[in-house]
């Protein structure tokens, strides 16, 4: 049977698998580091990927790859496809300014409309502007704009500056899918294309964007001249989408990512226009929708749990269970790091309903989960406000594998929580979607599951936490 392979190009690192395009059976995989910060230059990801390759046993025996990439990130290219200046990475908020700028010269409900979303410092186009509007040498270069995982294809594909690539710098060759376009703040999945007026506001006039490409297209066909890589290179997609397509999220499923951040996402028929910009509108690998709420603190509460109750997370879950819902009145706002949603960038965490009686480490333990889950309990609530269904909550992520976290889940969203087993599932969706070009058919891949828990719907949990938001706000 043929290979097919993925690569999940994050902020922190590349990762491939190679799977049997049939039966998605992992064969080898391999990984390399990203350097941090939040603007880096691509030609690490590059490297990154080289070496990632490398460790997987090369790509000889493979027929065709997608690229999963982080979404948002600005990758500037001259006329000669050339990097101008160091991406700006997703989590990079220095246009927060812009941001604010584009919302004020168009309008939330135009920009709902158009594009889907409320642009935030995340989003591609307020970085554009930031260029435009701080370093007007290099905006005055800019010849196109594209994602990572753009970026990654077209070098993979034998594109890039002269000397430095098989091909030369055809910027027209440039691709993208409609998952990544979806989350640059100039793209409308509604519609199905670029929203003109708001890349000509921010940079005068129209740069060479990547051309969108189905899910079930090459965006460059099989070419045994090519040197990295001689297959079928897929379209690509964004990191969320490419994730949802992984775990084989169908209409109904909601996944609930627990990472740094934590993020709630659903594959639907349903197009959102939010003018509040609690969801962001973006496509998903399926041709379908992906609602989007994105929470800034998630895992890391866990953590800061851990080291003030000093337990490992096994710990932190067992004394959680040994608490009734609701953690005997105890909540937890947890805004360590300010909050995206609600919009509270200066916001602190606190803890309400103390008292000599349910100051407790089992109950601080307990509130800790809650309060993880209620920020992204009240973005699936917006969602399924805005007519998007939810059947199940597909829960993922390194917190996702801790007993009490499911428990609670169940508790806090109310539906059957579906755990599947740790994996790289961004690199699976962009492997998945590599076979789906490849064979002409979109295959369902067997997920192991790690568990199942009923639903068990708590009210006084999300009761407490509203209340205590409502006290201080």
């Amino acid at each position: 049977m043929p290979l097919v392979a993925g690569i999940d190009s994050s902020t922190q690192s590349c990762k491939l698998v190679i799977r049997d395009a049939e039966t998605g059976a992992l064969v080898r995989s391999g990984r390399a580091s990203h350097p941090n910060g939040t603007e880096v230059n691509p030609a690490a990801w590059v490297s990154a990927l080289a070496e990632a390759i490398e460790q997987a046993g090369g790509l000889d025996d493979v027929a065709a790859l997608s690229i999963g990439g982080q979404q948002h990130g600005m990758v500037l290219l001259d006329a000669e496809g050339r990097v101008i200046r160091d991406a700006l990475l997703w989590n990079d908020t220095r246009s927060a300014e812009q941001a604010q700028l584009l919302i004020e010269h168009f309008g939330a409900q135009y920009l709902a409309a158009e594009t889907g979303s409320i642009p935030v410092a995340s989003f591609t186009s307020t970085k554009v502007l930031w260029v435009a509007q701080n370093e007007p040498e290099n905006a005055a270069r800019i010849a196109a704009i594209c994602l990572p995982h753009d970026y990654l294809t077209w070098r993979l594909a034998g594109y890039g500056p002269a000397g430095d690539s098989q091909f030369g710098p055809d910027l027209n060759a440039l691709t993208t899918d409609e998952s990544d376009a979806s989350g640059t703040g100039y793209y409308s999945a509604k519609q199905g294309g670029y929203v003109a007026p708001i890349i000509e506001w921010i940079l005068g006039r129209m740069p060479i964007l990547p051309r969108i490409v189905a899910s079930n297209e090459a965006a460059h066909p099989a070419n045994p001249q090519r040197e990295v890589f001689q297959g079928l290179l897929g379209a690509g997609a964004g990191d969320n989408a490419a994730a949802g397509f992984g775990v084989g999220a169908d209409n109904g499923d909601v996944v609930v990512s627990l990472g740094t951040s934590g993020t709630v996402f659903a594959v639907t028929d349903v197009s959102t226009a939010d003018e509040t910009g609690t969801i962001a509108g973006f496509a998903s690998v399926s041709g379908s929708f992906l609602p989007l709420v994105c929470t800034l603190n998630a895992a890391r509460i866990l953590d800061s749990f851990c080291r003030v109750l000093e337990v490992d997370h096994h710990g932190l879950g067992e004394l959680a269970l040994q608490a009734e819902p609701g953690a005997g009145g105890v909540v937890l706002l947890p805004y360590f790091e300010g909050e995206r949603t609600p919009n509270l960038p200066d916001a602190k965490a606190s803890v309400h309903g103390l008292t000599l009686h349910n100051n407790t480490r089992a109950n601080l333990a307990r509130a800790a989960v809650e309060g993880m889950l209620c920020g992204l309990a009240d973005g699936l609530a917006a969602m399924t406000a805005e007519g998007v269904k939810c059947s199940r909550v597909i829960l993922v992520g390194g917190a996702a594998e801790n007993p009490a976290v499911q428990k609670i889940a169940a508790q806090v969203f109310g539906v059957e929580i579906c755990v599947p087993k740790a994996g790289e599932y961004v690199a699976d969706g962009a492997a998945r979607q590599a076979a789906w070009a490849l064979l002409g058919t979109e295959k369902k891949w067997q997920i192991a599951t790690e568990a199942n828990v009923k639903a068990d719907t708590q009210a006084v949990i999300l009761q407490q936490y509203h209340s205590a938001f409502e006290s201080i706000h």
